[in-house]
């Protein structure tokens, strides 16, 4: 795959700064970063961001996630290794990501609303829309990942 840009942060670093500033409060609030990292990869996964996905699934590893859990996020709905916490995020993560498929359905947010207090679910909200945001774009420019494979800390 052949970047289409590779200086897209610097041409429009006045756009991307409150991006990074918002990636910081999402790390900063009260979603819990092993979460965090599962939705941003799952996002990923949906829409086939190869920069992110391997963005997402090394620091989940770094940060102490198992290579299981990794390979099995694609097909979390079967597996037994996810919360239920864990799955209404990545049901909301799936249908805000799909939306114009799912329609964002009320099955999936009364999950979220059994699993997240109203602070959670506003940033569980904002985490999903950012990932997407973030996927568009790489995908967009062809980002280039890193060829080596992420391990574990």
């Amino acid at each position: 795959m052949t970047p289409r840009m590779t200086d897209y942060f610097k041409r429009a670093e006045a756009g991307f700064k409150p991006l990074f500033a918002l990636e910081a409060a999402l790390r900063a609030g009260p979603i819990e970063a092993p979460l965090l990292h599962l939705i941003k990869l799952r996002a990923s996964q949906i829409n086939g961001c190869a920069y992110c996905i391997h963005l997402h699934a090394s620091e989940a590893l770094k940060d102490g996630e198992t290579s299981l859990r990794l390979h099995m996020l694609v097909a979390w709905r079967e597996s037994s290794f996810y919360s239920p916490r864990e799955r209404a995020a990545l049901a909301w993560t799936e249908a805000l990501t799909l939306v114009a498929e799912t329609g964002a359905p009320d099955a999936d947010w009364e999950a979220v609303k059994a699993a997240f207090n109203d602070d959670e679910r506003a940033w569980l909200s904002m985490a999903v829309a950012a990932i997407n945001m973030w996927n568009r774009i790489q995908v967009g420019f062809r980002a280039a990942h890193p060829t080596e494979l992420p391990h574990a800390a």
